[in-house]
């Protein structure tokens, strides 16, 4: 994977490659003066056909996942009794047998970037011949 700080620049100033997808917003002006964070760059999440990377502010270090050290990943939803409020996130298997959840710190409630990052990973399997 090329080195994430690259990928976040390139992003950042477009254009960028077909087969990456970019969710970006914009950081509210009272969230990140609240947060000290109003200087910042806007949360970004790269997905591309080797992984993905996720700035959030310069406070919390860059989230990464490399598609090639992953044995297999599942959706996995929950929704409370309390409420119609839903939950998803990615269970991550990796091929020295460790596990994580991935979540995405900016974009947890776009839909479009959890199935994004699950694509790309499908095809990243698929074109580097994993069964």
């Amino acid at each position: 994977m090329t080195d994430p700080r690259t990928i976040l620049w390139q992003a950042r100033r477009g254009p960028v490659p077909a087969d990456w997808r970019v969710f970006t917003k914009r950081r509210g002006k009272l969230s990140g003066f609240l947060r000290g964070t109003s200087d910042d760059p806007d949360p970004l999440l790269v997905i591309t056909p080797d992984g993905a990377v996720e700035y959030i502010s310069e406070r919390k270090p860059l989230t990464t996942v490399v598609f090639r050290d992953l044995a297999g990943m599942k959706l996995r939803v929950a929704s409370s009794d309390s409420s119609a409020a839903v939950s998803a996130w990615v269970d991550l298997r990796y091929l020295d047998g460790s596990r994580t959840k991935w979540r995405s710190a900016g974009f947890a409630d776009d839909l479009a970037a959890i199935q994004g990052f699950i694509e790309a990973y499908g095809a990243h399997k698929a074109l580097r011949g994993y069964a």
